[in-house]
């Protein structure tokens, strides 16, 4: 029996991933982003559904800072966990 390789350019479920931005305040908001896009984007959508601005807060991973140029990819492959703590400056 041979392993079926997705075809290319067919999306899977593997290009997505769930994230949840835990807040200061124990508020948790999911987010479904694709592995390759850049956190920027999560980062905007968190700060806007918030009610805050981009520069009021920082994110941070597993304590580490993160950048808006970032992507779920290159987080992750550090730490297999998936909640990113936004921090207040």
């Amino acid at each position: 029996m041979s392993e079926e390789k997705p075809k290319e350019g067919v999306k899977t479920e593997n290009d997505h991933i769930n994230l949840k931005v835990a807040g200061q305040d124990g508020s948790v908001v999911q987010f479904k982003i694709k592995r390759h896009t850049p956190l920027s984007k999560l980062m905007k959508a968190y700060c806007e559904r918030q009610g805050l601005s981009i520069r009021q807060i920082r994110f941070r991973f597993d304590g580490q800072p993160i950048n808006e140029s970032d992507t779920p990819a290159q987080v992750l492959k550090k730490h297999r966990q998936n909640q990113i703590k936004p921090c207040g400056s």
